[in-house]
């Protein structure tokens, strides 16, 4: 398939094989819920929520707990944020451009990858109407999350497409590093961090949200 990249004025048009995307950030704007239940779970403990916010995005639930508060009881405290963070749909809403480009990728064609657990990124996306993927990658699947190639590739895999062939569409710059790491070509999406922050990364292309991505199927068109 073909994608179309428009970034600052220029245009560019790619062929691959797989697009694969990050979920928080990237196709779900969730970060009023990300920091209410993180300002409250700091607050709770002492917790520099700043410095959390700083660090924390894009990594799994469990490794955040890990890197701020390595004395709290590890499953306990995931435990209790997940339950909250399930109950919370307050101000979720899609990234501009998500619905209309999930619903012209080929269904073999794309999967999405997320630090999120399982449940949580089908209540995210069933609440906001987005098409489901055939392949989801979460935390539930891997030893390993981001920065780690393991999501990345994983995905690849369950969708037959070599890596240097995928596409990774991301947020974060764990989520960016991850995608890097797999071999993988990686569009940014500067709807957390700004551009040049981004651009700082090594992307091969950054845009400001998803109307900046199209994509065209040359068999399904005939």
């Amino acid at each position: 398939m073909q994608l179309t990249i428009t970034t600052a004025g220029r245009t560019v048009t790619i062929a691959c094989g797989a697009l694969l995307l990050d979920m928080d950030g990237t196709l779900v704007d969730s970060q009023v819920c990300v920091e209410r239940k993180w300002r409250d779970w700091c607050r709770r403990h002492g917790l520099d929520v700043d410095e959390l916010l700083r660090v924390s995005h894009g990594l799994q639930l469990a490794d955040t707990v890990r890197l701020m508060a390595p004395h709290l009881d590890l499953a306990a405290e995931v435990a209790d944020l997940a339950r909250r963070e399930e109950q919370d749909t307050d101000g979720l809403r899609p990234v501009a451009g998500a619905a209309r480009l999930l619903a012209a990728l080929p269904p073999r064609r794309w999967a999405v990858v997320t630090s999120a657990w399982h449940r949580l990124a089908e209540i995210r996306l069933r609440h906001l109407g987005l098409p489901a993927p055939r392949v989801l990658v979460t935390a539930d699947d891997t030893a390993h999350g981001k920065p780690a190639p393991d999501g990345y590739l994983m995905a690849a895999a369950r969708l037959g497409c070599p890596p240097a062939d995928c596409v990774v569409v991301e947020d974060s710059p764990a989520g960016i590093e991850s995608g890097r790491a797999a071999g993988m070509r990686v569009i940014a999406v500067a709807t957390t961090f700004a551009i040049e922050e981004l651009d700082a990364l090594k992307a091969d292309w950054a845009v400001d949200d998803l109307t900046g991505v199209t994509v065209r199927d040359p068999v399904a068109a005939g």
